[in-house]
């Protein structure tokens, strides 16, 4: 079994529990994961690239993540999403750039032969939330309302 992606980034309990609550949204690219912070006001500006090498979130651009010692909040949220380190592997081992990855649990695409997108490959739905520390649940525990955040 490999060790989880989370348990090989050294960062704070602050910023694993950002990566929980805030609302990110992720788009899969051959570069990496371009992670879009939707809980503020003008999310435009608050998005960037983070950079995943062998299954782990290396980098990121945002400024926390050259200013602060640590993984930021946005290379954590990558991590803890095991569905989107999954696209970013199943897009660069099928080199297909314009490939609509889903990595939200949202509707499923149709490919232009009419078929759903991810009809072979769909997400594990096996709970994550002993990869998390302090008890926090996993997100499909908080989106599927098996669990809720911590206060």
């Amino acid at each position: 079994m490999t060790t989880p992606a989370l348990a090989r980034l050294e960062t704070t309990n602050r910023v694993r529990k950002r990566a929980q609550y805030e609302a990110f949204e992720f788009s899969v690219d051959l570069e990496g994961v371009l992670v879009r912070n939707g809980s503020y006001a003008d999310p435009e500006n608050h998005e960037y690239l983070v950079t995943v090498t062998n299954g782990l979130p290396t980098d990121c651009e945002c400024p926390a993540n050259a200013k602060y010692e640590g993984a930021c909040k946005h290379r954590v949220a990558v991590a803890i999403r095991r569905p989107v380190l999954n696209a970013v592997e199943n897009l660069r081992q099928t080199q297909k750039p314009d490939s609509a990855l889903l990595t939200d649990g949202g509707p499923q695409a149709e490919t232009p032969d009419g078929s759903e997108q991810g009809e072979d490959n769909a997400a594990d739905p096996a709970c994550e939330c002993a990869e998390l520390p302090e008890g926090f649940p996993c997100w499909e525990c908080v989106r599927t309302g098996q669990r809720e955040l911590p206060e």
